[in-house]
């Protein structure tokens, strides 16, 4: 819902990172996987409840996924970038959420399984429908540069990262934050679930 507003607040400053990154000769799969490790070093400081750590790590992994985007359109987007791309994004959202399960399992496990399940429906509508749009090559209007058809909800990029900045922030409370973010992400998948079978016709 809020990440195309998102994209247009940070692009001067990713586009000014991706330019030195490309001077240096790194691409954007190295990106991507640099990235990704990153945030997968902040799930496990969540895991050993080093949250703040954990929050920065966590910032840094949104910034090379925004970053290596840019990169790919420069030096020429491939298939196997956006396929790479989006499968360390679904990785890393559920590998944060783990990381709070595995802090403090009697507290977090149920409502992080339940985030994670609400995951899965988000996740799954967002790829059929991209499947699909690309069949029928249907033009991405909302988000033109992303390497897969983005259909919109109220459950995006920009908001699973304001929770997951909630989560760390406020560890205390992720158990509620995150039945209440799960049943955002199911709403979403509703949605898309209804506007999919309506529009594919």
């Amino acid at each position: 819902m809020l990440d195309k507003h998102t994209l247009n607040l940070f692009r001067p400053f990713l586009d000014k990172t991706a330019q030195l990154l490309r001077k240096r000769g790194i691409g954007a799969d190295r990106i991507s996987i640099a990235a990704f490790l990153i945030g997968i070093c902040g799930a496990f400081a969540i895991a050993r409840e080093h949250y703040i750590a954990g929050l920065v790590l966590i910032l840094c992994n949104r910034i090379g996924d925004g970053v290596d985007g840019i990169v790919a359109r420069a030096d020429g987007a491939t298939d196997r970038g956006a396929f790479l791309d989006i499968c360390l994004d679904f990785i890393f959202y559920s590998a944060v959420i783990f990381g709070f399960a595995w802090a403090d399992p009697a507290r977090n496990g149920l409502p992080a399984a339940f985030l994670i399940f609400s995951f899965v429906g988000t996740g799954s509508t967002f790829l059929a429908y991209a499947i699909m749009a690309e069949r029928r090559a249907i033009a991405n209007t909302r988000l033109p540069n992303k390497g897969f058809y983005y259909i919109g909800g109220l459950a995006e990029g920009t908001e699973t990262i304001l929770f997951f900045v909630l989560f760390c922030l406020l560890p205390a409370s992720f158990p509620v934050l995150a039945w209440i973010f799960a049943v955002f992400c199911i709403a979403a998948t509703i949605v898309r679930i209804v506007y999919g079978y309506r529009t594919l016709v």
